[in-house]
C-alpha cells in the first residue's frame, strides 16, 4: 500500500510548501468562521452478470478539490479536478467571493499532513489487486448457485462493486489529515416464477473491508439461499390486509424505517433552521422509555465507519435519544458553531464536487429486554415486516411511507402466511411512542444502505433489535 501521507504531495507539484505559496495570494474574509480543502482522489470498479453474461464492467477514476469559506451562514464553495496549486487558489478566491468576506490578508496555513488516529478499515486485500476473470468469474458462480438452490429461479442479476477512496483535508486551523477509504458491495437478486406469478428476491453486503471478506464461498452460498428464499416465500404471498394494527419489526434492515422517519429529523441542519419535527426539543420525551438511539460511526469494517468525517472531525458514538428522551441532533462543523455546540463528527458530502451538510453514519437502536420469540408472539393481529424496500419521508411534518418486501401476516402470535403489497405508514415522531416492547436481538444491516439527501449519496449503516409497534396505519391490496 502507497503511503498516503505522501499521495497528494506526489500529486500537487509536488509539496506542502508549493501549495502554500500559491495559497499565500489568496486572503480569507476578515469574517471568516471556517475554511478547508478537500482533496480526493477515488478509483472505482463495477462489474454485473445477468443470466450468465457479463453486462457491465468497468472502472473508472475521479478526482479534484472542493474548496470551501464559511461566514456565519453563508457558505462560499467551489471546486476543480485539477490538483495544480494555481487552480486550486482559484477555486478558493472563488469560494471567498461567494462567501463575500471582505479579503483580511490571512491565508489558509497548512501543516504537514497526518494520518488519523485510529483505523477503522485496515485492508491488504483489495479488490483491485485481483485480476478481471477472477472477479467475473464469482459471478458467474453465483448464477449457477441460485439456479441449483430452487428450479423455479428464472433470472439471476449479481453485481460487484469497489471503491478506493484517498482523500486529505486541510483546514483553517492547520490541521491536515489524510485518510484512505475502501468500499465493497456484493449484490444477489432473483426472479422466481410459478406458472405467470413472479417474484423477486434479493439479498446483499458489503461494507470497508477486505476482497476476501465478502467473497467466501461460505458467504456466496449464503447470499444465493437468501435470495433464493426469499422470492419463494413471495411466490406464495398473499394480499395485504389494511388498516390499523401492530406491527413487528424484524432485527438488522428494518432499521432502515428508524433511519428516514427518524434520523433525518435529528439532523443538525433542519433543526438549526427549525423545520424538523425534532426541533427544539432537547430534554423532552419524544419517544418509548425503551427507545435508546445513536448514531455510531466508529464501528469496525461497518459500511457507515469513517475514521474522521469530511471535515477532519474523528467519528464518534452519539446518543440522539435516551431511554425515550431526546438527548441531541447530528452536526457538522457549521451547524453545530451556529446552535453554540460541537461537531458531533457528522459532518459528510458525496465527493469533491459536493458541500459538506450533517448526515448521519450507522444509526442504531440499542437492545432492549425482550425475548425476540416473545415480542412476535405478543402480536394478536397484525403484521412481522422482515425486509423493506424504498420509504419516503417529510422532514417537516415525519409522515413516512415505507414498502416491505418480506412481511408476514400474524394473528393470535402465529405466522400464518407471507403478504405482498404491504406499505407502513406513519409519524417518525409518533411511531417511537408507540413501540412497546423491544428485543435483545439487535443486529446490524450486511452492508448495503445509501442515503440520499439534497442530491447527495452516502454510505450508511442501519441497525434494529426486533420490536413491536402498535398502531401503525398499514396499506394493503385489500
Amino acid at each position: 500500500m502507497p503511503d498516503i501521507v505522501r499521495f497528494f504531495e506526489d500529486r500537487v507539484e509536488s509539496s506542502t510548501e508549493s501549495l502554500q505559496s500559491a495559497l499565500s495570494h489568496v486572503s480569507l474574509p476578515s469574517t471568516v468562521d471556517d475554511a478547508d480543502l478537500y482533496f480526493e482522489h477515488t478509483v472505482r470498479e463495477h462489474y454485473s452478470v445477468e443470466d450468465g453474461m457479463v453486462k457491465k464492467a468497468g472502472q473508472e477514476v475521479s478526482q479534484g478539490v472542493g474548496a470551501r469559506i464559511v461566514s456565519g451562514e453563508r457558505t462560499g464553495f467551489a471546486f476543480t479536478e485539477e490538483f495544480s496549486p494555481r487552480q486550486i487558489a482559484e477555486a478558493l478566491e472563488s469560494a471567498r467571493r461567494i462567501a463575500q468576506g471582505p479579503a483580511s490578508g490571512r491565508p489558509l496555513a497548512l501543516s504537514r499532513p497526518g494520518r488519523p488516529g485510529r483505523d477503522l478499515y485496515p485492508t491488504t486485500d483489495l479488490a483491485f489487486d485481483r485480476p478481471v476473470p477472477e472477479k467475473i468469474g464469482i459471478l458467474e458462480t453465483i448464477d449457477r448457485l441460485c439456479r441449483q438452490e430452487s428450479s423455479k429461479v428464472v433470472q439471476v442479476m449479481a453485481s460487484l462493486a469497489f471503491e478506493d477512496k484517498t482523500i486529505q483535508i486541510v483546514r483553517s486551523d492547520g490541521q491536515v489529515v489524510v485518510d484512505r477509504i475502501p468500499l465493497t458491495r456484493l449484490n444477489v437478486s432473483v426472479i422466481a416464477q410459478e406458472g405467470s406469478n413472479r417474484q423477486t428476491g434479493s439479498y446483499g453486503w458489503g461494507g470497508r473491508t477486505d476482497f476476501s471478506g465478502i467473497v467466501s464461498p461460505e458467504r456466496l452460498a449464503q447470499a444465493c439461499r437468501e435470495a433464493v428464499r426469499q422470492a419463494l416465500v413471495n411466490l406464495e404471498a398473499r394480499p395485504c390486509p389494511s388498516g390499523t394494527m401492530d406491527v413487528v419489526l424484524g432485527p438488522g434492515w428494518p432499521g432502515i424505517l428508524l433511519h428516514e422517519a427518524i434520523g433525518h429529523g435529528l439532523e443538525g441542519d433542519f433543526n438549526r433552521k427549525g423545520t424538523s419535527a425534532f426541533s427544539g426539543r432537547i430534554g423532552q420525551r419524544v419517544a418509548s422509555p425503551l427507545c435508546t438511539i445513536v448514531d455510531d460511526g466508529t464501528l469496525p469494517g461497518r459500511r457507515g465507519s469513517l475514521n474522521v468525517d469530511d471535515e477532519g472531525t474523528p467519528t464518534q458514538r452519539t446518543v440522539l435519544i435516551e431511554n425515550g428522551i431526546l438527548r441531541g441532533y447530528l452536526q457538522d462543523r457549521q451547524n453545530a458553531r451556529l446552535m453554540g455546540t460541537r461537531s458531533t463528527g457528522n459532518g459528510r458530502r458525496e465527493s469533491y464536487a459536493h458541500p459538506v451538510m450533517p448526515r448521519m453514519t450507522n444509526t442504531v437502536m440499542l437492545p432492549g429486554e425482550s425475548d425476540p420469540a416473545e415480542v412476535l408472539s405478543s402480536l394478536d393481529r397484525g403484521i412481522y415486516a422482515v425486509n423493506f424496500g424504498g420509504g419516503q419521508v417529510d422532514i417537516t411534518s415525519g409522515k413516512f411511507v415505507f414498502s416491505m418486501s418480506e412481511a408476514y401476516y400474524v394473528e393470535k402470535g402465529k405466522i400464518l402466511h407471507p403478504v405482498k403489497g404491504a406499505t407502513l405508514i406513519g409519524n417518525g415522531p409518533d411511531v417511537l411512542t408507540k413501540v412497546r416492547m423491544v428485543g435483545t436481538d439487535m443486529s446490524l444491516d450486511t452492508g448495503v444502505g445509501t442515503c440520499g439527501k439534497d442530491g447527495q449519496s452516502v454510505p450508511v449503516g442501519v441497525g434494529l433489535p426486533t420490536i413491536r409497534v402498535d398502531g401503525l396505519t398499514v396499506g394493503g391490496t385489500h
